[in-house]
């Protein structure tokens, strides 16, 4: 039996808001995980799936290292871009319009209970999506996210991802460059890794611009496929 998520895309959303709706969403899961094992009750808990774009922003993981941003606030400010310290795992990232962001929000435990496992789903949605574009995307040997051309001079990453878990739910995702100004990321060490470069969709494929839509539900149908999940969705609420 199909697991249901709820699917919800938030369009263009600020940072910062997104963050906080990913939060609430994640306390209202635990929430019922504890109840459940305090009560010994057996009550679902939800599963969701958030798409969205968001203004230009930099983000950085609890690991990460502040000095892979190379610009200052007021360097930041002056491009329209804003900076956050988080609680997901990795490095430094960027987010920005022309990419696709998802955040799951699963309780793995209606799935597997395996961290890596679940990130290694993750890469191969995006995998499958792209090998529909004629990429052949692959994983990179202790590299979280997927890339082109690996063991090559000419690696570049094509998705980021980063996550949070706690008793087996999980927050943050992954970010798929399909129409990104990738200007934006000369102003830092993408995921604090100094030799490689980053790429987009639309730069592979000799395109100004691939339809946005048609990528997310390529991710979408391998989603499904991955996880064995149902896709119930919902009007946008932040």
């Amino acid at each position: 039996m199909n697991k249901k998520v709820f699917l919800q895309d938030l369009g263009v959303k600020d940072y910062k808001e997104t963050w906080d709706y990913q939060e609430l969403l994640f306390k209202a899961i635990l929430d019922v995980k504890i109840k459940n094992r305090r009560e010994d009750a057996q009550t679902e808990t939800p599963n969701h799936f958030l798409f969205v774009e968001h203004p230009h922003v930099y983000t950085l993981g609890k690991s990460g290292d502040f000095n892979n941003l190379l610009v200052n606030e007021n360097e930041l400010a002056a491009k329209g871009a804003t900076f956050y310290k988080i609680n997901r795992g990795g490095d430094i990232t960027y987010h920005g319009p022309g990419q696709i962001v998802g955040y799951p929000i699963l309780d793995l435990d209606n799935f597997f209970t395996d961290i890596h496992k679940y990130l290694r789903f993750l890469e191969e949605m995006v995998i499958l999506t792209l090998a529909e574009y004629g990429l052949k995307a692959q994983r990179s040997d202790g590299e979280t996210g997927v890339w082109l051309d690996v063991g090559t001079p000419f690696a570049r990453k094509i998705c980021a991802m980063g996550v949070r878990a706690s008793r087996w739910v999980t927050m943050h995702g992954f970010a798929l460059n399909v129409n990104a100004d990738l200007g934006y990321f000369d102003l830092m060490i993408p995921c604090g890794i100094k030799d490689k470069a980053v790429t987009s969709l639309n730069v592979e494929l000799g395109k100004n611009q691939v339809p946005l839509e048609e990528v997310k539900e390529k991710l979408l149908k391998h989603f499904k496929v991955l996880f064995e999940a149902e896709f119930i969705k919902q009007k946008t609420e932040v």
